[in-house]
């Protein structure tokens, strides 16, 4: 082998020595790199990494929030305070209309979506958090028999919602979870808390999905308010024009009984 002069030689070594920092940069790189450490729909927990990306920026990990496994209908303000939720979206249509209407008021509200509707609609869920709102895990098909599935099945219609959810919110976290129909279970209650969502009910189901009237809707709230805090909507699942007109009349009724606007307790226990 011919030798090497000394200049040669140097640029040999220098290039040597670079190549070995970018190789442990890019060890460091990949270490940085992570996925969500949420469990698989059957499956363990991936290992927890110290960062993950959302929408392309490091963020820290998200910590470890303990939520009862009791289903929540109180308001985390107490008092005179309402929850205003709304479910089966998001929809392009009726989602932005809904939203405009929360902004006029200055009113938040809990949404609880349907998971592929979430990814199909990610500009959707980015505006409802950037406004504000919460997210809820609200199951990937809106199965109302999903209390007499096996665990696993539960276990994946809601983990697997609650990913495309986040994903579709660029990492925002989802902090409760709402049953389809109402059909909670003693094991999906305990998937959800363990996910940090807590389990989420409802007092005044205004049976607005049914599309009653406008007028209808109204009266419903009006006359089960005393029930309790949290009121059902719905901007998905169909024409929602209905409850769109409704939800327009009942913020300023709410408000002109003294009623405030707040978010159903997560992780105090629930009070009637």
């Amino acid at each position: 082998m011919r030798r090497m002069g000394k200049y040669t030689a140097h640029v040999a070594v220098l290039a040597s020595a670079v190549g070995i920092s970018l190789a442990a940069w890019g060890a460091t790189a990949l270490v940085g790199e992570d996925e969500r450490a949420a469990p698989a729909a059957g499956g363990a927990a991936a290992p927890k990494l110290p960062a993950q990306r959302a929408g392309g920026a490091d963020k820290p990990a998200r910590p470890t929030i303990r939520v009862p496994e009791g289903i929540a209908h109180a308001a985390e303000a107490g008092g005179r305070a309402v929850n205003i939720t709304i479910d089966d979206g998001p929809d392009p249509r009726w989602t932005p209309k809904m939203l405009d209407i929360l902004k006029e008021h200055d009113v938040k509200a809990v949404f609880c979506m349907i998971g592929p509707q979430a990814q199909r609609h990610p500009d959707l869920v980015k505006r409802v958090v950037a406004e504000g709102h919460r997210l809820c895990d609200h199951t990937m098909t809106h199965d109302t028999t999903m209390d007499r599935k096996s665990v696993a099945y539960q276990k994946q219609q809601i983990l697997d919602a609650r990913k495309l959810i986040e994903e579709a919110a660029g990492g925002a976290e989802v902090q409760y979870y709402r049953a389809p129909g109402g059909a909670f279970t003693p094991d999906s209650r305990k998937v959800a808390a363990a996910a940090g969502m807590r389990p989420l009910g409802w007092n005044v189901d205004t049976k607005d999905f049914e599309r009653p009237g406008a007028a209808a809707i109204v009266a419903t709230v009006k006359d089960e308010l005393s029930n309790g805090p949290t009121i059902l909507f719905h901007d998905g699942g169909g024409d929602r024009s209905q409850s769109v007109a409704a939800l327009r009349e009942v913020l300023p009724w709410l408000k002109g009984q003294g009623r405030t606007f707040g978010f159903p307790v997560r992780t105090a226990p629930d009070t009637p």
